[in-house]
Formats: structure tokens, C-alpha cells, sequence
């Protein structure tokens, strides 16, 4: 495919804006870095819409749409923006979905970030598909499109030609999926770097990690024995331990801890020792064995059946897959 590729962010009143920069800011960092190298731009951004002019976002900022979408000269990949109120924008900008419903078969990739999924499932073009969308509308977007399968957790979702995202961060994770797939791995990590991105997270990734699941917690004790076990998962740790932490019977301390989190201490336990396996094999390439012992676990053994009990791949296919 010539380069530069074209991009259009579709958006309309009401979208995010924060979705509609956060990509847009991902395209421009991976010019500036082909440029760096003496190659062509790799992408031409346009901010696209029912009609030319100034859109307004959910913030006091507005974006000017220098395309107005139609059925000729199609974009390469085309991003549609969500929403914080995505019925009231559905209603507000049919023009969207009749566009998408039209010009879907000819376009070499469509995305749709958080909410813009309700975009693509009224266009019919989710039907049978697993598609991803911010947690808070998942029930919705399942109630409303019941052929759709919704995967509530999932940070974004490829199904062919058609991706689809989580919330607004996600769709900075997509995109550096997108630079990843069109110039490599080394262009995708020297945009995150810039964009200080923590990690760049896998599709497969859930959008709810354990240090966000800790800050989310009303009880305060419970929220310090949290932090503590996320603090000190090298060590061998048990329910017993963390209620004598929080100074609670542990009979109590489970029934606390499962009223303030959803989950038994165990369950935490083990799904935080995960997250952090995840990310010691997607960022560096010690030993398995250092791998599990950094999150308490004695073996590699105990840490291969984690991986396959609760992703199905061994902790070394998620490497493979995964890591840099």
C-alpha cells in the first residue's frame, strides 16, 4: 500500500476528545521517527465528519473537520471516536452509521474506540463478531445487539480488517497496535517512549488491573492491605497473613475483602502475581524461573499452570506472542 497512509478520525458532537488526540498524537510521534530515519511519512491524518466545519467534543475543545464523509476517496484506516453519551449520539449523527454501513466492505481497515462500537454494531458490521467497548456500555451494547459478542474486559479486539477498543487509553494502545503492524515493533516502542506510556499493552490485556481494582476500594484497611500485597508478591503470601495485616479475624477479613472487592483474597492473591508475570515476560527476557520467583511462586511449574488455567497459553507462548 503507498504511503503515506490515510487516516480519517471520524467524529461528531459530543465525542471524546482525548480519543480523537490520543490516536492522532500516536500517527504524528510515528512520522516525526520515520522522518528521524530519512523515510516518507508514514501517515496523513484528517479529522472527518458529517459536514466540514468546527465539531465540538465533550471538553471545551473543538476539532475542525477538513473532510466530510462520503462514499469516494476512502480512507486507508478510518477511527471512529466514542462518546460519552453514545445513545444521544447515535441519534444526533445517523449520517455516521449509513456511511459506515456503505463503505465498510471498501475500506482496508476500520476501528472503532470505546463507545464508537454502538457506530459500527448499528451499521450491522459487528453481527457474530467479538468485539471490545468501554466496560461501563458493554451490557448496553449486548442488550442492544445481542449477536454481538462483547468482550467486556478485553483492552481492544481484531477481527480482520475491523478492530474495536476499550476505554479512552485503550485507543492509544490500538493505535500503537496499528504503527506496530505497518512499520514494526522498534517504531511502536519509540512512539510509547515519547508518549511516556508505561506499557504498551496487548490486546489480551484486561481492562481491569489489580492497581486500579486497589485505588477503586472504599475500606481504607482493606485498600492498605491491597497496596501492601501488591508491594511484596516475591514472598509467600496467604489469607491468614493479610487479615492479621488488616488486624481482623480472617473468617471476618474474608468477608470484607470480598464485599469491598468483588473477590476472595486468594483471588487477588493469584490475579495479581498474573498481571505481574505478564508484564516481567512482555518486558524483559529473564529466566522463567526468575519469573515466577519474582511473584512468589516456587517454580516454573506453578507458574505454567496459572498461565494455561486462567489465559490457556503457557507462560512462554505469551512471551513468544508478547514480548519485545
Amino acid at each position: 500500500m503507498p504511503l503515506p497512509l490515510s487516516v480519517d478520525i471520524v467524529v461528531y458532537p459530543g465525542f471524546k476528545a482525548l480519543e480523537a488526540i490520543g490516536p492522532m498524537s500516536v500517527f504524528d510521534y510515528a512520522n516525526v521517527h520515520l522522518a528521524r530515519r530519512g523515510d516518507p511519512p508514514g501517515y496523513r491524518v484528517n479529522v472527518a465528519a458529517q459536514r466540514v466545519g468546527p465539531v465540538p467534543s465533550d471538553t471545551s475543545m473543538q476539532l475542525h473537520a477538513s473532510r466530510a464523509l462520503g462514499q469516494d476517496d476512502l480512507p486507508d484506516l478510518a477511527l471512529v471516536v466514542g462518546s460519552r453519551e453514545i445513545e444521544a449520539a447515535l441519534a444526533s449523527a445517523p449520517g455516521i452509521v449509513d456511511w459506515l454501513r456503505a463503505a465498510a466492505p471498501r475500506l482496508p481497515r476500520l476501528v472503532s474506540l470505546c463507545s464508537g462500537s454502538f457506530f459500527l454494531a448499528a451499521a450491522g458490521l459487528l453481527e457474530g463478531r467479538r468485539a471490545a467497548t468501554h466496560w461501563s456500555v458493554a451490557a448496553l451494547l449486548q442488550q442492544r445487539h445481542p449477536q454481538v459478542q462483547v468482550d467486556a474486559d478485553a483492552i481492544y479486539v481484531r477481527e480482520g480488517r475491523l478492530w474495536t477498543s476499550a476505554g479512552v487509553t485503550a485507543g492509544i494502545d490500538l493505535a500503537l497496535a496499528l504503527v506496530e503492524e505497518d512499520f514494526g515493533r522498534t517504531l511502536a516502542l519509540e512512539v510509547a517512549r515519547d508518549l511516556v506510556m508505561y506499557l504498551k499493552r496487548p490486546g489480551g490485556q484486561s481492562q481491569f488491573s489489580v492497581h486500579l481494582a486497589s485505588q477503586a476500594t472504599g475500606h481504607a484497611g482493606i485498600r492498605e492491605v491491597q497496596d501492601w500485597t501488591l508491594a511484596h508478591l516475591d514472598e509467600a503470601l496467604s489469607p491468614a497473613q493479610l487479615a492479621d495485616r488488616a488486624a481482623m479475624s480472617e473468617r471476618n477479613f474474608r468477608r470484607v475483602f470480598l464485599q469491598e472487592t468483588g473477590q476472595s483474597p486468594s483471588e487477588f492473591i493469584e490475579t495479581a502475581r498474573l498481571e505481574r508475570a505478564r508484564r516481567l515476560l512482555e518486558e524483559s527476557d529473564l529466566p522463567l524461573k526468575t519469573v515466577a520467583a519474582r511473584v512468589g511462586l516456587r517454580s516454573e511449574q506453578p507458574l505454567r499452570h496459572l498461565f494455561v488455567r486462567r489465559l490457556g497459553i503457557t507462560p512462554q507462548a505469551y512471551r513468544d506472542r508478547f514480548g519485545g
